[in-house]
């Protein structure tokens, strides 16, 4: 019996220490938990990859009459897979927030189906540098979104144009006049904890020069197209970095 007795009173012993143990953590409030490692500065991949563009495309014409004429509609989607290549220059200035920049090969471009049924095919091979703003977990393989702006300069301008499609006229040219000189942007996107990049892409000005001239004729005048562009890419890390942030503790509250 007095080892019944014993054993009943170590056991209540022990589920008493359990439960001001477990009152004492509560008062407390604290439990620690490891967070992943962060990197202060790395190189990656851009942000680009298969890119679908669209325009809204305006006409301003003037009738027979002479009143002004507008239309406006939108671009048949193209898709471009090369050449968006470009690196990018990340610096984390926390946990939660980050900036990039960086530099990148880009083809954009749309597609304008006239009313005569011919469709027009223009696009640029543009060299741009973006600057972004990160917000979300900048620990490896980590979700965030991102949004900035960034200017192009087109490098390579080509325009096809056909209305049967197997008589078409080409034109190609380096630093050509048919667009402006230099094209900014503001950008929206995701990236996911696969690293896949969901990106919004948006020009404000016109992407073609309704100055440009081709033997006295003026073929963009009246024309002002603004180009939208959807772009899937992979966000990939270079390399290993020396300034890995040591591995923090949180002391998260509990209920």
């Amino acid at each position: 019996m007095k080892k019944s007795y014993l054993f009943i009173l170590f056991s209540n012993c022990l589920f008493v220490s359990a439960i001001f143990g477990k009152s004492a953590e509560n008062d407390t409030g604290l439990i620690k938990k490891v967070l992943p490692p962060i990197q202060k500065f790395f190189v990656g991949n851009a942000l680009d990859g298969a890119i679908f563009s669209t325009a809204n495309i305006q006409n301003n014409t003037t009738s027979i009459s002479g009143q002004p004429t507008t239309t406006t509609t939108m671009g048949t989607i193209r898709f471009s897979l090369v050449v968006n290549v470009g690196f990018t220059f990340n610096f984390n200035l926390g946990r939660h927030i980050g900036l990039y920049t960086g530099i990148d090969v880009k083809n954009i471009g749309f597609i304008e189906k006239n009313e005569g049924g011919e469709t027009v095919k223009r696009r640029t091979y543009n060299l741009g540098a973006p600057v972004g703003l990160k917000l979300g977990n900048m620990a490896a393989r980590r979700g965030y979104i991102f949004l900035g702006g960034g200017m192009d300069m087109p490098f390579n301008y080509k325009e096809k144009s056909f209305a049967i499609r197997n008589e078409k006229t080409k034109t190609s040219e380096w630093f050509a006049n048919n667009t402006p000189s230099l094209m900014p942007y503001v950008f929206a996107g995701v990236a996911i904890r696969s690293g896949a990049t969901f990106k919004v892409q948006y020009y404000p000005d016109n992407f073609l020069n309704t100055d440009y001239s081709n033997a006295g004729a003026k073929p963009y005048a009246g024309m002002d197209v603004h180009l939208i562009l959807f772009s899937l890419g992979f966000n990939m890390r270079y390399g290993k970095h020396p300034d890995i942030v040591e591995t923090h503790v949180a002391d998260l509250k509990t209920m």
